[in-house]
């Protein structure tokens, strides 16, 4: 297979081009590509030092930039070379443009803009860090999101790819031997959601975290019966709570994330539908 040189260039910090091409690749397999990460492009000097290593290494560019004479000394230098050279956004900017009947700002950077978003989400960083593993329990009702299961069902991880996403998020492991807090039982305003997995694929990770640890593998932590027990134990939890459950077995941390924020969605539009709304005059 022939190796694939791919520039990505930015005028931002490159986190939504990286994206887009992270989710374009996952559509091939075993693809042999040589990622080239080019953020912060806003000067002409600096695109003509990128301009050589893509000379260097020529194959797909593909960009994000805003400025417009940046831009056209890109596409122009690619045409010279032979190279496609791709906008990541110009479909898009041009459909809403279309249907906003405005034209875009056209500023680097802006959706990086530190405004009242850009504060929610490093306070829900913030909060979820310091209520990780059952920490900070005596405030879980200002959680936009509580996520309980057993040891190594992925609650950490999910956790902070939600408060990335803006969400403040508490987690708490469920151990057989030691309840959960009382308050997890009467908390109204986060969601509640149990965290699952196949107990064959729960022993492995398990086992290969003890590994990594050089800790023994002949314990109770990984032994298929007490593991059955335990999610035996918070399916029950779960259950008698009326908590949603998702299975983790075999999603992503972005895929498990994503059903939860669905969840999120259909309560609030849930309650937003009970609300009485103004009384006819």
């Amino acid at each position: 297979m022939q190796r694939l040189h791919l520039h990505l260039l930015s005028d931002s910090t490159g986190e939504t081009l990286e994206m887009i091409a992270k989710a374009a690749l996952s559509q091939f397999d075993d693809a042999d590509v040589v990622r080239h990460f080019w953020p912060m492009v806003r000067s002409q000097q600096h695109l003509e030092r990128i301009l050589a290593e893509i000379a260097a290494h020529p194959g797909l560019v593909i960009f994000t930039l805003v400025n417009p004479d940046i831009r056209t000394q890109l596409e122009t230098r690619c045409s010279t070379l032979a190279l496609p050279c791709v906008s990541a956004l110009d479909a898009v900017i041009l459909a809403l443009q279309n249907q906003l009947g405005q034209e875009a700002k056209g500023r680097p950077g802006r959706q990086h803009l530190m405004d009242e978003a850009y504060f929610e989400r490093v306070g829900a960083i913030h909060y979820t860090i310091a209520h990780d593993d059952g920490i900070g329990w005596e405030d879980w009702e200002d959680a936009d999101i509580v996520l309980a299961g057993v040891s190594r069902t992925s609650k950490t991880p999910t956790s902070i790819y939600l408060a990335n996403r803006g969400y403040k998020v508490a987690n708490i492991p469920l151990v057989i031997e030691s309840p959960p807090p009382r308050n997890l039982f009467t908390l109204r305003k986060p969601l509640i959601v149990g965290l699952i997995t196949a107990p064959d694929r729960l022993v492995q990770i398990r086992r290969n975290r003890l590994l990594s640890l050089n800790q023994g593998t002949e314990t109770d932590y990984v032994d298929m019966d007490a593991v059955q027990r335990e999610l035996k134990f918070a399916r029950r939890m779960f259950a008698d709570n009326d908590w949603p459950v998702i299975d983790v077995s075999r999603r992503s941390i972005e895929e498990t994330a994503a059903a939860i924020m669905r969840l999120l969605a259909e309560r609030d539009s849930s309650h937003d539908a009970h609300e009485p709304g103004p009384k006819p005059i």
